[in-house]
């Protein structure tokens, strides 16, 4: 299924891209290929292939948790930028 112009007008659209014709004309041939490779992963017979989420078998790797001594307070602020009662102080990032 190729993708006609009209149709990567939408999708520029839709990723909020401002690309004229002749940018999206020549996007059109590299996109068109790739759909053709999806297509053709589509026709293959997966039927009898069991769902995996990595290639190779990844297991965790759990260590046991060890209470330790914590850092104190005065330590861990040491470096801060700015810290205030014991507390690391950051800009606002919300707007109101």
């Amino acid at each position: 299924m190729a993708l006609t112009l009209e149709q990567m007008r939408h999708l520029a659209k839709l990723a909020r891209l401002e690309l004229d014709d002749a940018q999206l004309e020549a996007l059109m041939a590299p996109i068109n290929a790739l759909m053709a490779h999806f297509e053709k992963l589509q026709a293959l017979p997966l039927d009898d292939v069991e769902p995996t989420s990595h290639s190779i078998p990844v297991y965790n790797a759990f260590r046991e948790d060890i209470v330790g001594t914590p850092l104190p307070r005065e330590e861990a602020l040491a470096n801060a930028p700015e810290a205030r009662d014991g507390l690391f102080i950051v800009p606002r990032i919300v707007e109101e």
